[in-house]
């Protein structure tokens, strides 16, 4: 009987340790995935950028240093080597490309260019993208890190290693009150 018992309580220590692994695998993989939608909206985002800097350069020939911040900012996120070094190139692209935006409202020919009012609206509906896809990573990765912190789960996620993800965060910059001057 007492075998039994110890058989029984044996099986159910083995059967919660396999479904709580599966599930924290299953959460690791499903950032990952959220990791690579925005990666994807990036990744068009960056193609993107190119044309419009062309674009751009034709009517603001003394405006270099915004276009020069705009493609460092592309080519730092391209040599990333990391999720958070890809977070940190994305918020300067994101800043570069506010200033040429703003640079754009100085040029009533540049606002008036079809391709240029193109490529914006392709670049918004990008943002808007990236934007929905940054809050369903947030929203997935606090799902994954509540599941390896909370108990009992985080036994198993210490024993096999499950290491937090990081949120993809607006940096201070952004966060500032942006100034409009007429």
């Amino acid at each position: 009987m007492v075998w039994l018992i110890i058989g029984a309580i044996v099986v159910i220590i083995i059967v919660f340790i396999i479904t709580t692994y599966n599930k924290l695998v299953v959460l690791r993989n499903r950032v990952r995935d959220q990791w690579s939608q925005i990666d994807v909206q990036l990744k068009r985002r960056f193609d993107l950028i190119p044309n419009l800097v062309e674009t751009v350069k034709g009517y603001a020939k003394h405006e270099s240093e915004t276009l020069e911040d705009v493609v460092k900012a592309r080519n730092t996120f391209l040599t990333a080597n990391s999720k958070e070094a890809e977070m940190d190139a994305n918020n300067q692209l994101t800043s570069a490309m506010s200033k040429l935006f703003a640079l754009a409202e100085s040029y009533p020919d540049l606002k008036a260019n079809t391709n240029f009012t193109e490529l914006q609206q392709e670049l918004s509906t990008t943002e808007e993208k990236i934007a929905s896809a940054r809050q369903f990573y947030n929203d997935t990765v606090l799902t994954y890190n509540n599941a390896i912190e909370t108990i009992p789960s985080n036994i198993i996620a210490g024993l096999f290693h499950f290491k937090r993800e990081a949120f993809f965060e607006a940096k201070d910059t952004e966060r500032e009150n942006v100034q409009v001057k007429f």
